[in-house]
């Protein structure tokens, strides 16, 4: 997810446009639950089994002050998480987050108590698996309702634009490619640029 949303605002920067992405939320908990069968992430609090369940009721709660800051709010989370190492389920990370990308952090954190973000968590969840087949981030699901999952590095910002372009022809045209992998090794034992 953090190496995707640093390629796709790559691509605005290099494009002065706005990819159209639709962010939803996808509870990596319950894709890789050990749990019960039963088990639904949705319905625990977060904590060390479900680790990203805060971070998406912030995420519903930040849309509600506009696409404006949202864009760098989540990225904010994504850079927290996985740049400086910090614990998504501390709420001070949260409002740190919220707070350098401008939005309302009083209003944030009222928001993110509305009980019907829970909801809308699981139903993204539910559709995400069931209708697309999604398992992991990021999962891609285009407007003709192809569907990819797409696992790689963050490309420079000289390929970005190219690398978009490519791949969104291909996972969203190209029903017929079922998987590309790269062996292990040689990938990704490649130098990565940074």
């Amino acid at each position: 997810m953090y190496n995707a949303a640093i390629w796709l605002r790559q691509v605005d920067e290099k494009t002065g446009n706005r990819t159209k992405v639709d962010w939803r939320p996808f509870v990596l908990a319950q894709a890789n639950s050990k749990e019960a069968a039963d088990w639904k992430a949705w319905e625990h609090p977060p904590g060390e089994n479900n680790r990203g369940l805060l971070a998406l009721k912030a995420n519903l709660a930040a849309a509600r002050q506009g696409d404006e800051n949202l864009g760098d709010f989540r990225l904010n989370l994504l850079r927290a998480r996985h740049e400086d190492r910090k614990d998504l389920t501390d709420i001070d990370v949260i409002l740190d987050a919220a707070k350098d990308a401008g939005l309302d952090t009083g209003r944030l954190r009222e928001d993110m108590e509305d009980p019907s973000l829970l909801e809308i968590i699981a139903d993204s969840h539910i559709e995400a698996t069931e209708k697309f087949g999604a398992f992991g981030v990021p999962t891609f699901v285009f407007p003709n309702g192809e569907s990819a999952f797409l696992k790689m590095f963050k490309p420079t910002p000289e390929e970005s634009v190219e690398l978009y372009d490519t791949l969104s022809k291909m996972m969203s045209q190209w029903h017929n490619i079922g998987e590309f992998k790269r062996p292990q090794p040689p990938w990704p034992a490649v130098v990565q640029p940074s």
